[in-house]
């Protein structure tokens, strides 16, 4: 019976060892394996036959222990090392490595599943995904590019085909104002001759009076027909040319101009809209006595006015005629800058703005300026968008600024309106700093930077250690696009290993929990990285070793088993 026994204990030693070698073979074979967790069989001795039992000891004998011999060794536990594998850059931003407790999340049709392995890439639709189609998982985001956490989806990244524009919200501002320069005092003053309202030329015009009813004041000729078309053209303010606009002499629009009226108050309305005089704050359009037209506009050199019988045209299309004969008898004057700069609104459109500043004040305390606000842009024919102060202290820092903050009417143009735009004289963080009010040879300002931008294409991303997907667009924006999720086990070692580099839970795992990465037990991430496998192979080579050995050493005792057998059977002969 012994000699049967130690043949079955020489097959268990066997099978053994060849399930040590199977495991040390499989990790070899899985050294390149991308995120591959090595294993390690454990063995456990089978039931142990007992031949006699022990005993207590007496007062005559001592105890005895028990004779037990073994039958032999059994597979005790197969387990997987999840130690983290090295990591290697492959600059591929679709691929991710885990540093840590994690798996990543991937969607089957219905089925979950989980990975170590990264190696991820973009299918047709744009969604991020393993070799096998796997989908893989995160958070979203919502309309304005704010992670959504709470709710999985797939993760989907759509290079070269999500645009993007942006409104702008605020302008910074940078520059001096040059305090030693003259107060303004002062605008345009430019005057027509004198129109009548009768043949006789006895009653000047008011700007009541119907377009159709002036008249010259030297041949008595009436000026105004209904229908007439007057062109503004070629006007100029601040030394920047005024765009053309038309006007149609009342009662109705027929030729689409930029707008009508009947009487000459509507014509002034018009002409006041079109040079851009704030009205809020002095200057605009008025009937003398004589019955003479006249212009006064805002103070400032910036804000200087040139309108000539040229620039006020009357059927232009037809038989051009100059109704007004236009004389300056004043120009503005005071220290004062203008500036151009462009915004976007909320469809990406660029609109341009004027911003003028004009030296208002000096005291002990500092230096007052205004500035004006205006745009050809705005949707209606006021191109005034807002006046206000700023004010700076006798070293020339900018202390206040009012009403800085001026709207833009964009009715019928698609885009969001109004619009609201903040004009920042401060300029936070910015390599200029702020405006300042110091004695120069002259004054300079310039908008130095804004926050919105024209339509731009999602041309690249990259994703940080949280799994923050940031996509950089071709307008300079970065935006969030997603988050890749991480799941975490109360027993990773209990995951069923389903091939390709794929897990499932069991009963003994325990359910997945879902993290972001960095935060409770979750790992980072590691973008344009794989983890490379943990196989040890100098560790494996003694395993190797050691199995061998011992397949050969209970090959042996099988071998002298059966030579023992052979001599019993001969002697029984």
């Amino acid at each position: 019976m012994g000699l049967q026994t130690s043949l079955f204990q020489a097959l268990s030693g066997l099978t053994s060892s060849s399930t040590g070698i199977s495991v040390s073979g499989n990790n070899i074979a899985n050294v390149n394996t991308t995120a591959f967790k090595s294993s390690r069989a454990a063995f456990e001795t089978q039931i142990s036959q007992t031949l006699k039992n022990g005993s207590l000891p007496s007062a005559n004998l001592g105890g005895s222990n028990p004779a037990q011999v073994g039958l032999g060794v059994r597979l005790s536990t197969i387990s997987r090392n999840f130690n983290d594998g090295a990591l290697q850059p492959t600059g591929v931003n679709t691929d991710l490595a885990i540093e840590g407790n994690g798996f990543f999340v991937l969607r089957f049709g219905s089925s979950i599943r989980f990975s170590r392995a990264g190696n991820f890439t973009l299918d047709s639709n744009k969604n991020l995904v393993n070799a096998d189609g796997g989908l893989i998982r995160g958070f979203g985001v919502d309309g304005l590019f704010n992670v959504v956490q709470g709710v999985q989806q797939d993760i989907n990244i759509p290079i070269g085909t999500l645009t993007l524009a942006e409104a702008t919200n605020t302008v910074n501002f940078a520059g001096n104002l040059d305090a030693s320069g003259d107060i303004a005092t002062q605008g345009s003053v430019i005057a027509a001759a004198p129109m009548f309202s009768d043949a006789g030329l006895t009653v000047p015009a008011v700007a009541t009076d119907a377009m159709t009813v002036l008249r010259d004041g030297t041949s008595g000729a009436l000026l105004f027909a209904t229908n007439d078309v007057i062109t503004i053209t070629g006007a100029d303010k601040g030394g920047a040319t005024i765009p053309d606009h038309t006007f149609e002499v009342g009662p109705a629009n027929t030729t689409g101009s930029d707008d009508f009226g009947a009487t000459l108050q509507d014509f002034m309305d018009f002409l006041e809209d079109v040079l851009g005089i704030d009205t809020t704050v002095s200057g605009g359009l008025s009937v003398a006595a004589s019955g003479a037209l006249t212009i006064t506009g805002n103070s400032g050199e910036a804000n200087d006015l040139i309108v000539d019988n040229a620039n006020i045209v009357l059927n232009q299309s037809t038989t051009p005629s100059f109704p007004f004969n236009m004389t300056k008898s004043q120009a503005a004057d005071g220290e004062s800058v203008r500036t151009t700069f462009v915004v976007f609104d909320s469809l990406g459109t660029p609109l341009t703005m004027d911003l003028s500043v004009v030296l208002e004040n000096k005291t002990n305390a500092g230096t007052d300026w205004r500035f004006y606000a205006q745009s050809e842009d705005d949707s209606d024919l006021d191109r005034v968008l807002g006046t206000g102060i700023l004010n700076f202290d006798n070293n020339g820092r900018l202390i206040t600024s009012t009403n800085s903050t001026i709207v833009i009417d964009l009715t019928n143009t698609g885009a969001a309106t109004p619009q609201a735009i903040t004009m920042d004289f401060s300029n936070p963080g910015g390599p200029q700093g702020a405006v300042s009010a110091l004695a120069d040879t002259t004054s300079q300002i310039s908008a130095e930077r804004q926050d919105g931008s024209p339509i731009g294409t999602l041309e690249d991303f990259s994703i940080s250690s949280d799994g923050t997907i940031s996509g950089v667009f071709s307008n300079g924006l970065l935006r969030n696009l997603g988050q890749v999720v991480l799941a975490t086990f109360p027993n990773p070692r209990g995951l069923v290993d389903l091939g390709a580099n794929l897990f499932n839970v069991s009963s003994n795992s325990g359910n997945a929990t879902i993290a972001i990465p960095g935060s409770g037990r979750a790992g980072t991430i590691v973008g344009g990285a794989l983890e490379l496998s943990n196989v040890d192979l100098s560790e494996e080579f003694i395993n190797l070793i050691t199995a061998s050995t011992g397949f050969s050493a209970n090959s042996r005792v099988l071998s002298t088993s059966d030579r023992l057998i052979q001599e019993l059977l001969a002697t029984a002969r």
